[in-house]
Protein backbone atom coordinates (compact mmCIF):
# COMPACT_ATOMS: atom_id res chain seq x y z
CA UNK A 1 0.00 0.00 0.00
CA UNK A 2 1.46 3.75 -1.03
CA UNK A 3 1.12 5.78 2.24
CA UNK A 4 -0.70 9.37 2.07
CA UNK A 5 2.95 11.00 1.17
CA UNK A 6 3.50 8.90 -1.75
CA UNK A 7 -0.45 9.33 -2.97
CA UNK A 8 -0.14 13.17 -2.81
CA UNK A 9 2.80 13.43 -4.55
CA UNK A 10 1.39 11.21 -7.22
CA UNK A 11 -1.94 13.00 -7.93
CA UNK A 12 -3.62 9.68 -7.31
CA UNK A 13 -5.55 8.92 -4.34
CA UNK A 14 -8.23 6.53 -2.67
CA UNK A 15 -10.64 8.13 -0.07
CA UNK A 16 -12.95 5.77 1.90
CA UNK A 17 -15.69 8.16 3.26
CA UNK A 18 -17.59 6.74 6.08
CA UNK A 19 -20.97 8.22 7.99
CA UNK A 20 -20.83 5.78 11.07
CA UNK A 21 -24.99 4.95 12.33
CA UNK A 22 -26.06 1.47 14.04
CA UNK A 23 -28.72 1.09 11.58
CA UNK A 24 -27.00 1.62 8.65
CA UNK A 25 -23.15 2.97 8.27
CA UNK A 26 -23.37 4.82 4.85
CA UNK A 27 -19.71 4.46 2.96
CA UNK A 28 -17.97 5.95 -0.11
CA UNK A 29 -14.85 5.42 -1.70
CA UNK A 30 -13.66 8.64 -4.10
CA UNK A 31 -10.76 8.27 -6.67
CA UNK A 32 -9.09 11.49 -6.38
CA UNK A 33 -6.47 12.16 -10.02
CA UNK A 34 -5.20 15.45 -9.71
CA UNK A 35 -8.34 18.15 -9.32
CA UNK A 36 -10.71 15.12 -10.70
CA UNK A 37 -13.10 13.01 -8.44
CA UNK A 38 -15.18 9.88 -9.21
CA UNK A 39 -17.05 7.56 -7.93
CA UNK A 40 -15.36 4.03 -7.25
CA UNK A 41 -18.00 2.91 -4.93
CA UNK A 42 -21.26 3.49 -2.17
CA UNK A 43 -23.67 1.90 0.02
CA UNK A 44 -24.96 0.93 3.47
CA UNK A 45 -23.53 -1.84 5.82
CA UNK A 46 -26.64 -2.76 7.99
CA UNK A 47 -27.78 -4.17 10.80
CA UNK A 48 -30.60 -5.54 12.48
CA UNK A 49 -32.24 -4.13 15.25
CA UNK A 50 -32.98 -7.27 16.72
CA UNK A 51 -29.54 -8.20 16.90
CA UNK A 52 -27.17 -8.36 20.43
CA UNK A 53 -25.53 -5.10 20.34
CA UNK A 54 -22.06 -7.03 20.03
CA UNK A 55 -23.13 -8.83 17.17
CA UNK A 56 -24.81 -5.14 15.40
CA UNK A 57 -20.57 -3.55 16.02
CA UNK A 58 -19.03 -6.97 14.73
CA UNK A 59 -20.93 -6.63 11.55
CA UNK A 60 -19.88 -2.35 10.82
CA UNK A 61 -16.70 -3.55 11.51
CA UNK A 62 -16.61 -6.69 9.13
CA UNK A 63 -18.80 -4.45 6.53
CA UNK A 64 -15.73 -1.82 7.13
CA UNK A 65 -13.08 -4.42 6.90
CA UNK A 66 -14.39 -6.00 3.37
CA UNK A 67 -14.70 -2.16 1.41
CA UNK A 68 -10.84 -1.86 2.36
CA UNK A 69 -10.02 -5.31 1.52
CA UNK A 70 -11.59 -4.42 -1.53
CA UNK A 71 -10.64 -0.60 -2.65
CA UNK A 72 -7.84 -0.70 -0.52
CA UNK A 73 -8.24 3.15 0.45
CA UNK A 74 -5.33 5.62 1.47
CA UNK A 75 -7.30 7.00 4.42
CA UNK A 76 -10.37 6.95 6.17
CA UNK A 77 -12.79 9.79 6.95
CA UNK A 78 -15.44 10.44 9.19
CA UNK A 79 -17.30 13.46 10.56
CA UNK A 80 -16.07 14.29 14.43
CA UNK A 81 -19.12 14.01 16.52
CA UNK A 82 -19.83 16.82 18.54
CA UNK A 83 -22.87 17.29 19.81
CA UNK A 84 -26.14 15.55 20.09
CA UNK A 85 -29.14 16.17 22.22
CA UNK A 86 -29.38 12.68 23.42
CA UNK A 87 -26.56 11.30 24.92
CA UNK A 88 -27.70 7.73 24.49
CA UNK A 89 -27.35 8.00 20.92
CA UNK A 90 -24.09 10.04 21.05
CA UNK A 91 -23.09 6.96 22.97
CA UNK A 92 -23.81 4.68 19.80
CA UNK A 93 -22.78 6.38 16.83
CA UNK A 94 -19.37 6.88 18.70
CA UNK A 95 -19.24 2.67 19.24
CA UNK A 96 -20.40 2.37 15.47
CA UNK A 97 -17.82 5.15 14.13
CA UNK A 98 -15.64 3.30 16.59
CA UNK A 99 -16.32 0.13 14.72
CA UNK A 100 -14.77 1.60 11.01
CA UNK A 101 -11.81 3.43 13.53
CA UNK A 102 -10.55 -0.05 14.63
CA UNK A 103 -10.92 -1.39 10.65
CA UNK A 104 -9.17 1.54 9.58
CA UNK A 105 -6.31 0.93 12.36
CA UNK A 106 -5.96 -3.01 11.48
CA UNK A 107 -6.08 -2.08 8.06
CA UNK A 108 -2.81 0.70 8.84
CA UNK A 109 -4.80 3.11 7.44
CA UNK A 110 -4.78 7.14 8.76
CA UNK A 111 -7.48 8.03 9.76
CA UNK A 112 -8.97 11.91 9.28
CA UNK A 113 -11.91 13.30 10.90
CA UNK A 114 -13.76 16.78 10.18
CA UNK A 115 -16.25 18.40 11.90
CA UNK A 116 -19.66 19.07 10.67
CA UNK A 117 -19.34 22.12 9.63
CA UNK A 118 -15.79 21.63 7.99
CA UNK A 119 -17.84 18.53 5.71
CA UNK A 120 -20.55 20.70 4.63
CA UNK A 121 -18.39 23.96 3.84
CA UNK A 122 -16.36 21.69 2.07
CA UNK A 123 -18.53 20.62 -0.44
CA UNK A 124 -21.47 23.25 -0.30
CA UNK A 125 -19.23 26.24 0.72
CA UNK A 126 -21.72 26.66 3.47
CA UNK A 127 -21.10 25.61 7.05
CA UNK A 128 -24.74 25.65 7.81
CA UNK A 129 -26.42 24.13 4.20
CA UNK A 130 -28.86 21.00 4.69
CA UNK A 131 -28.88 17.37 3.71
CA UNK A 132 -30.49 18.45 0.30
CA UNK A 133 -27.86 21.05 -0.82
CA UNK A 134 -25.10 18.27 0.84
CA UNK A 135 -26.73 15.85 -1.49
CA UNK A 136 -26.84 18.00 -4.57
CA UNK A 137 -23.02 19.28 -4.39
CA UNK A 138 -21.86 15.90 -4.20
CA UNK A 139 -24.04 14.49 -7.30
CA UNK A 140 -22.59 17.49 -9.14
CA UNK A 141 -18.84 17.28 -7.71
CA UNK A 142 -18.90 13.68 -8.50
CA UNK A 143 -20.46 13.72 -12.00
CA UNK A 144 -23.31 11.45 -10.98
CA UNK A 145 -26.16 11.07 -13.10
CA UNK A 146 -28.60 10.71 -9.85
CA UNK A 147 -28.43 11.88 -6.09
CA UNK A 148 -27.20 9.12 -3.81
CA UNK A 149 -30.04 6.79 -3.15
CA UNK A 150 -29.69 7.24 0.76
CA UNK A 151 -28.48 10.42 3.10
CA UNK A 152 -26.14 7.81 5.32
CA UNK A 153 -24.33 7.59 1.23
CA UNK A 154 -23.55 11.38 0.69
CA UNK A 155 -22.83 12.32 3.81
CA UNK A 156 -19.99 9.39 3.47
CA UNK A 157 -19.07 10.73 0.12
CA UNK A 158 -19.40 14.09 1.52
CA UNK A 159 -16.82 13.32 3.88
CA UNK A 160 -14.53 12.07 0.95
CA UNK A 161 -15.10 14.84 -1.04
CA UNK A 162 -13.94 17.32 2.27
CA UNK A 163 -10.64 15.41 2.57
CA UNK A 164 -9.92 15.64 -1.07
CA UNK A 165 -10.44 19.21 -0.92
CA UNK A 166 -8.65 19.97 2.10
CA UNK A 167 -5.35 17.71 1.95
CA UNK A 168 -2.94 20.05 0.71
CA UNK A 169 -3.57 22.20 3.56
CA UNK A 170 -3.44 19.00 6.11
CA UNK A 171 -0.18 17.75 4.59
CA UNK A 172 1.14 21.21 5.10
CA UNK A 173 -0.31 22.06 8.74
CA UNK A 174 1.33 18.23 9.31
CA UNK A 175 5.06 19.69 7.65
CA UNK A 176 4.86 23.02 10.04
CA UNK A 177 4.56 20.62 13.10
CA UNK A 178 8.27 18.56 12.05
Amino acid sequence: MISIRDAIRGGKMKILGIDPGLRAMGYGVVAREGAVLRLVDSGTIETRAKDPFPDRLRRLYTGVTEVIARHQPDVLVMEKPIYCQNMKTALVLGQAGGAAILAAAQADIELVEFTPLEVKKAVTGKGRAGKEQVQKMVKVLLDLRELPPVDHISDALACAICYAHSEKLLRFRAAARR
